[in-house]
């Protein structure tokens, strides 16, 4: 699965970033919001680059919830970042258009990013 391997794995393949907060580890595993900004600490303590992974699910986009979600996940972020945001990309993962048959249009991702 995403996200079973450590930060000197990475390292040692000679790879500099790592995909944290993936839809994998939050929908199968459960991870949290304060799950994934404690591993984004430790990435970057270790020295490695992070994608970090925000999205809503279904449910939550159809209840009018995206901005809620993607601000709560963000939040939960900035400690763990604090002033390295020059080694970190927010990357929006619409978990709602992964294996549902809808899709993502271009345009909701930039409402998105103009949000945030």
């Amino acid at each position: 699965f995403t996200g079973e391997i450590s930060p000197a794995m990475i390292k040692d393949i000679g790879a500099n970033w790592v995909i944290l907060g993936h839809s994998e580890r939050r929908t199968i595993f459960s991870e949290k919001d304060d799950l994934v900004a404690e591993k984004v600490a430790h990435a970057l303590e270790s020295g490695l680059k992070v994608i970090a992974c925000i999205g809503e699910t279904l449910e939550e986009r159809e209840a009018g919830k995206t901005e809620e979600v993607v601000f709560r996940q963000t939040k939960a972020l900035l400690p763990a970042i604090g002033s390295n945001w020059d080694k970190v990309v927010l990357a929006y993962e619409p978990v709602w258009a992964i294996g549902t048959g809808k899709t993502a249009t271009p345009q909701q991702a930039q409402d998105v990013h103009a949000s945030l």
